[in-house]
């Protein structure tokens, strides 16, 4: 592969690299559509898949997002019954 090439195709691997950090789910704006009752798959249609999650006993803990900004849901029933957030912007 040549020099240019080589030039272009690390250009190219920033630039889809930033957009996709852009791009992130986890917002004060998703955070606020998320409301008590909801589903599972109505949550997963807005945030995604959650990077972590726990199932107990017919409840579920889902976390989305990293540490600083993450996004907690408890669902009881595959509906909501508690969200909280930290870091969001």
């Amino acid at each position: 592969m040549s020099r240019r090439m080589a030039i272009i195709v690390m250009v190219l691997f920033v630039a889809v690299s930033l957009a996709l950090a852009g791009c992130s789910k986890i917002n004060k704006e998703n955070y606020d559509k998320i409301e008590v009752g909801m589903t599972y798959d109505e949550v997963e249609d807005i945030l995604g898949t959650p990077d972590e999650a726990k199932d107990v006993i017919g409840t579920k803990s889902c976390v989305w997002g990293q540490a600083p900004e993450t996004i907690s849901i408890k669902f009881v029933g595959d509906k909501v019954v508690f969200h909280s957030a930290r870091g969001l912007k």
